[in-house]
Order: C-alpha cells, then structure tokens, then sequence
C-alpha cells in the first residue's frame, strides 16, 4: 500500500479506464472490491475510516472494555538474551587479535549497556503480569487489558507478562520501513497491523485507562508528549493514570522542572504523572486507580 500511494492519481484513472474498456458488463468489478482503486490516493480515507472501524468492530466482538497501555523502547533486551551477548562477547575476547579485541571491545560496551537497560523489560513483564493477575480476579470480565505497541522490547515484555498470568493482550502494530513485527505473546485475533501513526494513537488512548511509560527514543517520547497534551488541554477528559518509570533514564534525559521554570508548562502539569522506579509502587499506584475511578463502573465504556 505504501507504494501504491505514490502513483499518480490521473495515471491511475486512464489506466482503469482502459482496463475498462475491455471488460465486458457482465466481467465489471464492484467499487468495494476493485483493490487497484482501494490503494489509490482518491480512496486513502477509506483506508483510514477502515483503521477506525475494524478495530472498534473487533475490540467489540472480543468484549475488551478498557486497556492498560505500555510504551517504551524496541531495542531493550530481555536479561536473559542480554546476559547471554554479553558472556560471549566476553569469551570471545580473549582469542583476538589486538586490532580485533579493540573492535570487540567497543561492541562489549553496548552489551553492558544493554544489560543494564534489559531490567526494564523485567520490569514491564512483571508488572504486567501482576496487573493482569489482579484483573483476572475481578468480578467484571475482560477488564484492563494489557496493550502494547506489539513489537519487541518493552512492548514484548508487556505483551509476555500479561501472556503469562493467563489473560488476553492486545497489539497495536505499525508498518514501518524497517519492518516491525508482531512480538509472539500478543493473543490471537487481539494483533492489529496500521498504516496511519495517527490511527494508531486514537486507539492506544480511546480505550486506555492508564498508560505506562519506559524508557524509550523518539517513537516514545511522541506518544508520551501527545498523551500530556490531550491531558493538559482536556480534550482528553476520562481520569487516566500516567506513569513515568525509570527515574535515572528519564531524569538524564528530560528535566520537566526546567519547563516549568522557563514557564512553558504550569506546574501544576507536573500531576499530570507520576515518576516510579519500583514494580510495586507502579502496581500499587494503578491498582488504586483502577479501583477508586473505574472498577463497578461503566462510565467510560465505548460498547
């Protein structure tokens, strides 16, 4: 579909005409299923109403009233593939060269990073694994469920921990041109594949009662920012509960404060979340929410 974009509508028009032209009455193609027209320029807002409509129609039909969302970076590793780069980097080391062992050497650095990063994943699994466990335990079905932007690492971490307590997870997937694909713990029917990055964040906010942020890069902090700003400005009104985890990444990275000082924000924006560090402050604190603004309540239910 990304290619087909590029073609030039009027091109596209004499070419259907001509096609057209040789077919007979009875050979002629429905609009709906004439698939050289849907991946045209003239159809792209089919093609978004249908990011709009699919999803609501599945979410619906599988009975997922309302989602708990995680951000945060693919590229965090899981501490068991990170452990394990890094003792065979490590043993690599000792049989090379001098020139190789200086290369090995600042590959080696970006292992132990990684480690270090890799406590995040675990820590989105298991947060999600305790959410999931708790919502299980309600007496109200297929509440809070754990959704990701359904790639690897954090994303598949939250994915896993849900997975793993026994419930459902949802996937909201983008196409991207370095293919992102759909981590493994993502429930069945429950993946979804978007085009549009805009279609996509309507759905991680429409449903979401809270939103879990990990440490990420740019894609992280757009969905992040985006959030706040719905939030800041009301056009977000539903009481969404937004944690900010992993205090020494976020504090190195980003200074609120300084926004506040420099009078861009108010400081009251600052209680529009919550920086944690712990997997049970963050589950305490959600847990909490969770039961003082939505649990025994329909307000905020789409269908």
């Amino acid at each position: 579909m990304e290619k087909d974009e590029t073609i030039n509508n009027n091109q596209y028009l004499h070419d259907s005409d001509d096609k057209l032209e040789e077919l007979n009455p009875q050979d002629s193609v429905k609009a709906y299923r004439n698939v050289k027209f849907l991946n045209s320029r003239d159809a792209r807002t089919i093609r978004i109403l249908a990011e709009y409509l699919e999803p609501e129609s599945r979410l619906r039909h599988y009975g997922i009233k309302d989602t708990i969302v995680f951000y945060g970076s693919a590229r965090i590793p899981s501490l068991q593939e990170a452990q394990q780069r890094l003792y065979d980097m490590t043993e690599k080391l000792d049989h090379l060269d001098i020139k190789s062992r200086g290369m090995m050497e600042a590959r080696l650095q970006i292992a132990e990073r990684d480690l270090k990063l890799a406590r995040y994943y675990e820590d989105a699994r298991k947060l999600a694994y305790q959410l999931t466990k708790w919502a299980l335990d309600l007496d109200e079905k297929q509440r809070f469920i754990v959704c990701s932007g359904g790639g690897p690492g954090i994303m598949e971490a939250a994915n896993r921990g849900a997975a793993e307590a026994g419930g459902k997870t949802i996937g909201f997937n983008i196409s991207l041109p370095m293919e992102q694909g759909a981590n493994p713990y993502i429930t069945k029917n429950l993946s979804f594949d978007f085009h549009y990055f805009f279609m996509r964040k309507l759905w991680f906010v429409y449903t979401a009662k809270a939103l879990v942020v990990f440490p990420g890069g740019f894609g992280t902090f757009d969905e992040l920012f985006e959030l706040l700003t719905l939030r800041q400005t009301k056009k977000v009104k539903k009481p969404l509960c937004v944690i900010i985890y992993g205090k020494e990444y976020w504090e190195s990275v980003m200074d609120f404060n300084k926004m506040v000082d420099w009078g861009v924000i108010n400081k009251e924006d600052l209680n529009l979340f919550h920086f944690l560090d712990d997997v049970e402050d963050a589950y305490i604190t959600l847990r909490d929410h969770f039961e003082k603004e939505f649990v025994g309540k329909k307000q905020y239910w789409h269908w």
